[in-house]
């Protein structure tokens, strides 16, 4: 044969080889959701890739198996060339030639763009991947017969597979990745993570807090009720009689106004059981995702929840999920959030009634929310007892200093990071 016949032989190998080396890294790596939306746009390419995806085993095998046919006829045509031109020791120069052009031209490189460019060297290459894996796809199917059965030699079976992580803690380490590369904001991570956890959430974990629910007594005079209705920055507001916990219905402000306005502004005249709705309990129980489809099936914004006794908890709005998704949402009528001041040392005194959830977001930490759904509940969850102010305890990375306590309540908190007092000290 022609030297120079060869040597073209040689290079179409190795430029074969990358191709198949570049194919399989750029395909496996391919985004499939980017993908299937070009797709639904019309691209063709990105058609072909998607479905080239759909069969990822018969894709992976013709790659290798094209990867594994130029590579040893690149090194057959090397070999015989060279022990033409120097006899027995070209055995040995061929070896040296063909790892260093193999590893270099048909491995590092084409591997290297095509894991740094996936989608764009998968639209490129779709078509040609395509006829490849249609030309070798007799071959294919037998491979994968036999590899199949060897498979189910040992208790196993083809396809079979099982994510250690659920798909939204896929999704959730995908956007915490994407954030952390810069390429997505700390404010839209946030959202696409509350929005993925409020199947996980339950009502507890969102609502007010009984002890701070705003209540008003339905027996006074209603001169007084509409008074504290007006002063009142909420829009609804529970109903009680004799006792705060027992809510027997929710009045809303313009529903007020509204009967004001028919009395002529007389207030005496109002009769507050007939302005007032009935309340809607929801169990604690009720995930927050449930929730918030009750909320716009019912087209109702208020809900009180109810432990298992009947007992009334707390009370959940729309407002309070719609938080868990987009943060903090105020207007001109809400109150400042108080009970957290950052110090110049680089700790926080907080509130113990502070949610978790909401510090976590606010300072970025990651303090546990599965035992306690505030700060003071998390202390008294680590220490199994009611601290007293002046108790330190050090845990999750963090030291928590009681500085005061009304009653089995802890009302405030001093929290360090560890990595602040290891920097001060």
């Amino acid at each position: 044969m022609d030297l120079w016949v060869a040597v073209l032989i040689v290079i179409g190998c190795i430029a074969l080889s990358a191709f198949f080396a570049c194919g399989e890294t750029a395909m496996t790596a391919a985004s499939r959701a980017r993908m299937h939306g070009l797709a639904r746009n019309g691209d063709g390419r990105a058609n072909t890739v998607t479905r080239l995806l759909d069969r990822r085993s018969r894709l992976i095998g013709a790659m290798l198996l094209g990867n594994t046919i130029v590579n040893i006829g690149a090194s057959a045509f090397t070999t015989n060339v060279l022990t033409t031109l120097f006899g027995d020791a070209g055995v040995i120069y061929a070896t040296i030639l063909m790892t260093v052009a193999l590893l270099i031209f048909a491995e590092v490189l084409p591997k290297t763009i095509g894991v740094n460019f996936p989608d764009r060297t998968s639209l490129a290459l779709a078509r040609p991947i395509a006829f490849f894996v249609w030309i070798l796809a007799p071959f294919l199917a037998t491979v994968e017969f036999v590899v199949g059965g060897v498979l189910r030699l040992f208790g196993l079976r083809a396809g079979e597979h099982s994510s250690v992580l659920s798909p939204q803690d896929e999704l959730m380490s995908a956007v915490e990745l994407l954030h952390r590369e810069g390429s997505v904001e700390r404010r839209n991570r946030d959202m696409f993570g509350g929005l993925l956890e409020l199947s996980e959430l339950q009502v507890t974990d969102v609502m007010v807090h009984r002890t701070k629910m705003r209540a008003i007594d339905m027996d006074q005079p209603p001169t007084d009720l509409v008074r504290e209705v007006l002063a009142s920055p909420y829009t609804r507001l529970p109903l009680f009689r004799e006792q705060p916990e027992n809510i027997i219905a929710v009045l809303h402000a313009k529903d007020l106004l509204r009967a004001l306005s028919a009395a002529s502004g007389d207030a005496s005249k109002l009769d507050m059981s007939e302005i007032a709705a009935a309340p809607w309990f929801v169990p604690e129980t009720t995930s927050v995702q449930d929730q918030l489809e009750a909320f716009l099936e019912r087209k109702s914004h208020f809900a009180l929840v109810v432990d298992e006794y009947g007992s009334v908890m707390g009370l959940i709005t729309l407002e309070d999920i719609l938080e868990e998704i987009v943060g903090d949402i105020r207007d001109e009528h809400d109150i400042a959030m108080q009970g957290l001041r950052q110090l110049p040392d680089g700790s926080v005194t907080v509130d113990g009634s502070i949610p978790i959830r909401d510090l976590n977001r606010v300072m970025e930490w990651h303090l546990p929310d599965e035992e306690a759904t505030t700060l003071a509940g998390l202390v008294i969850h680590e220490a199994r007892a009611i601290p007293e102010p002046g108790q330190t305890f050090i845990f999750h990375g963090f030291r928590f200093e009681v500085l005061r306590k009304q009653r089995n309540r802890i009302t405030s908190l001093k929290i360090t990071p560890e990595r602040v007092e290891d920097d001060s000290g």
